[in-house]
């Protein structure tokens, strides 16, 4: 289990610094800048599309240079890419640096969750992507204090970053497995999930990415938008007591529906009203679920494909994940121009409801198909 944890840093900076806490310092940036949002949604829509073509590239890098190595490097290169994002103003040079942390943060994803497949652990899997919890709590936490000193914030993601890559150094091994096989993607046994990996994907990446513009808009202090990142994060560490069970027992892709739905009710809720128990509702359900959804994923494919399909298989998929997270914010960024912010939460309700009623539609597992 130390592995597990040490590896779950791995979450931690390509979710938790690289991806998430972009929404906290949304608000500073986009005062500064003068940004739409629109614009502010089109940073993560840079982020997104570079964790598509760090999908993309993963199975090579693996082949190339081994799954550990390619992790370790991952973390590091996306130390120095949220770093570098504070070395300038310029809106095209910002998505570039946002797009960098897309693709190294994919290769750290997919990488990491192949080495937490292969451990017996059952709660191997959850505790690897609830790493990202620790990510949002440490943002959280200090961000907010930070007002309208966004490049120190970067600054300071860059540092915390490097931090988790020394500590995860020597958690990303190789094992017995022979780390250059990457195998064939699996898909088309599990299109269901897949579809609905994809509208979650492209669902709740704006709840996390506005949240903190939405209760700006609701003219909510500072010190709420940081308990409510903070209590997010840390319901984040939930995940695998919750979880790990269900998701490992429960047939098909049971747990991935019930996941999802709770998801999109937690999402909900936060419309009902800006006041503080409300949000922190909203905020607990929301933590304490959606990365069930790519633990319930992961677990699926390592169920229901040959191990040494799990690469290729993980990459296929983690490549419609970043599809649906790339138009996500984009899409909901010009809907809440043309509405309100409220409208990017309504988004990610809406489209992890959707998922859900395609996911409970498939009730037994596949068998692994034979090679």
């Amino acid at each position: 289990m130390t592995q597990a944890l040490r590896l779950a840093l791995g979450t931690a900076s390509a979710l938790g610094f690289a991806r998430f806490a972009y929404g906290l310092l949304l608000p500073a940036m986009r005062d500064d800048l003068r940004w739409s949002l629109a614009q502010a949604g089109a940073m993560n829509t840079a982020n997104g599309l570079g964790y598509l073509i760090g999908a993309l590239l993963t199975a090579a890098v693996v082949r190339r240079l081994g799954t550990a190595a390619a992790f370790r490097w991952g973390m590091v290169l996306t130390a120095v890419a949220l770093a570098a994002t504070a070395l300038t103003s310029d809106y095209p040079t910002l998505l570039v640096f946002r797009a960098a942390a897309g693709v190294t943060g994919a290769v750290v994803f997919i990488t990491g969750g192949v080495i937490a497949a292969r451990s017996p652990s059952r709660a191997a899997i959850p505790v690897y992507f609830a790493g990202s919890g620790l990510g949002i709590v440490v943002s959280g936490a200090a961000i907010p204090a930070l007002g309208a000193h966004w490049r120190a914030g970067w600054v300071g993601l860059g540092v915390a970053a490097g931090l988790a890559a020394w500590l995860s150094w020597r958690a990303a091994t190789d094992g017995d497995t022979p780390t250059t096989a990457t195998g064939r993607a699996r898909v088309l046994p599990l299109w269901r999930t897949a579809l609905a990996y994809l509208l979650f994907a492209a669902g709740y990446i704006t709840y996390i990415t506005f949240l903190s513009a939405y209760l700006a808009d609701q003219n909510a202090p500072v010190v709420q938008v940081a308990l409510t990142w903070t209590v997010l994060g840390a319901a984040v560490a939930a995940v695998p007591t919750l979880w790990s069970r269900p998701i490992s027992r429960w047939p098909g892709s049971t747990a991935l529906a019930a996941i999802l739905a709770l998801l999109a009710g937690a999402s909900a809720l936060a419309l009902l009203s800006p006041a503080l128990p409300v949000v922190l509702a909203s905020a607990v359900g929301y933590g304490a679920t959606f990365l069930g959804v790519p633990a319930a994923v992961t677990t699926l494919i390592k169920r229901d494909t040959p191990p040494a399909d799990w690469t290729a298989t993980l990459a296929a998929f983690t490549t419609l994940f970043a599809a649906g997270q790339t138009a996500g914010p984009w899409i909901a960024g010009v809907l809440a121009d043309l509405t309100s912010t409220g409208a990017t939460v309504a988004w990610t309700a809406v489209l992890c409801a959707a998922g859900a009623a395609i996911a409970v539609t498939e009730h037994r597992p596949h068998p692994a198909p034979r090679v």
